[in-house]
């Protein structure tokens, strides 16, 4: 399940419907349009477009949230009764519900999700798109094609930049995190992909971008898929790159994040094509670990105490535990349960009562979610035994700010197992500020990636290209 979101990034588990039912009042006329704000979360603001339309009493529309990388979602059962404007979420867990009032050409009210309330506010004011300097803009000192390749039933589409001049050049097939990404691996409006292929392809070296399965031009099943399918739909690239005469058959990489740093050594293990491998924000533990660290440290930034977020860590195992011992649906279900119900202990007694009526909904998303192929393979997936058949040359490079892959976890675990493959070519390095999209960060929570205007850091970026060029470049 590629729309997993472990370490591609965290995200509200939003994907807004919202309500649709007789419209009244004179406020109609007024409700059309597009509309921007912000629902005020704990330590941060939360942004949201809106664009309504009423088509002879039907209301429709769509919705952004930019920090989530969410853009045109359609919106139903809106209901808009005199200054009264009510957004009813169905079908999502903890059945988000926004509750507004028209005023002086402003929507505000309540936002209640899983039992808590926060405020919202809609004007009709158009922010200014974030600022992203490091998109890359033309003229470009390299060609760029647009390439499809299949394998069995999977179709694949990319981009393929290849540098100016007389070749052939060492390439780099760049896979993607966690989620179902686009070949630029956009997210939170930055398109780091874009910006390493750039990069690199301006410094003498091809580079081959790919859209997920069932995103853009690529297609092929996504629901049963796991990081084991995934590693095939990367020999298919791999081998793609050895049809192509500007690539140097005997220099062709991988450079994966985060599930990416994954899927790249279980190919490089394997196929004998593969030449070197790049791990950005690569874990080497399982993800049962890598998972209880993530739910804590996460926690923590976004203002837990050491108590809470240590209990959160501690549900998240009893989960994932018996995921990993093989438990079915309803064992699931019930712990789901439990964990909610305990949680909920802490709450108010109207949250509480909120909550339970949600409560059916709420435990039936979150069990299929981990009981999905996807989630099953990678909580019960160590990379270690994979890393330690590795032969070709590694770079791996972390951010010490990483609160998704925390290189602490990982650094000490992913050099045991390549000296037990005895490979002698290995390169790691943890970048001071960092975080796991390699912005530089202040705490490295979630919150910081959309605001930041930095899209991948210049000096893991550099450390790439010259270390690529060192073993692979002309002479």
């Amino acid at each position: 399940m590629k729309a997993g979101t472990w370490c591609g990034t965290v995200v509200l588990a939003w994907i807004l419907a919202l309500g649709l039912a007789p419209a009244a009042g004179a406020a109609d006329e007024d409700v059309s349009g597009h509309w921007e704000g912000t629902i005020q979360l704990p330590g941060t603001e939360l942004g949201v477009k809106v664009d309504l339309a009423n088509d002879g009493g039907a209301w429709s529309g769509t919705i952004d949230i930019p920090m989530q990388g969410a853009k045109g979602l359609a919106l139903s059962d809106i209901s808009v009764e005199g200054e009264k404007i009510n957004f009813s979420i169905s079908g999502v867990p903890g059945n988000p519900t926004f509750d507004g009032t028209l005023q002086f050409g402003q929507i505000q009210g309540t936002f209640t999700q899983s039992g808590s309330d926060f405020p919202f506010h809609l004007g009709r004011g158009t922010s200014a798109e974030p600022k992203r300097p490091q998109t890359p803009r033309p003229p470009f000192p390299y060609t760029s094609e647009d390439v499809t390749y299949t394998h069995d039933d999977v179709v694949l589409a990319g981009t393929l930049t290849v540098p100016k001049g007389e070749g052939p050049y060492p390439a780099v097939l760049l896979i993607s995190g966690s989620g179902s990404q686009d070949r630029d691996e956009t997210i939170f409006e930055h398109k780091p992909f874009w910006v390493i292929a750039d990069g690199l392809s301006r410094h003498g070296i091809a580079v081959l971008r790919v859209d997920d399965r069932g995103v853009g031009g690529s297609k092929g099943d996504v629901a049963h898929a796991t990081s084991s399918d995934f590693a095939k739909d990367v020999e298919a690239g791999v081998a793609f790159l050895k049809t192509r005469p500007e690539v140097r058959k005997d220099a062709i990489g991988l450079a994966g994040h985060s599930e990416g740093g994954l899927i790249a050594p279980l190919v490089a293990a394997e196929d004998p094509d593969v030449a070197f491998i790049i791990l950005l924000a690569g874990p080497a533990v399982p993800g049962t670990d890598v998972l209880a660290l993530q739910n804590e440290l996460l926690a923590r930034a976004a203002g837990a105490t050491k108590a809470e977020a240590a209990a959160r860590a501690e549900d998240n195992r009893k989960l994932t535990g018996l995921i990993v011992a093989g438990a079915d649906s309803a064992q699931v279900a019930a712990m789901v349960r439990k964990v909610v119900e305990d949680q909920a202990k802490s709450m108010t007694p109207g949250e509480r009562e909120k909550l339970e009526k949600n409560m059916d909904s709420l435990v039936e998303a979150q069990t299929r979610s981990l009981m999905s192929p996807w989630m099953h393979y990678f909580l019960t997936y160590d990379p270690r035994p994979t890393l330690a058949r590795v032969k070709v040359p590694v770079l791996a490079l972390y951010g010490e700010k990483d609160l998704q892959v925390p290189p602490d976890q990982s650094v000490s675990e992913l050099k045991k197992a390549l000296e037990e493959a005895g490979n002698k070519d290995v390169t790691v390095r943890v970048y001071p500020n960092l975080n796991h999209l390699f912005q530089t960060a202040k705490t490295g929570g979630v919150d910081e990636y959309y605001t930041n205007e930095e899209t991948f850091n210049d000096a893991p970026l550099e450390k790439m290209e010259s270390w690529i060029n060192e073993r692979f470049g002309k002479k």
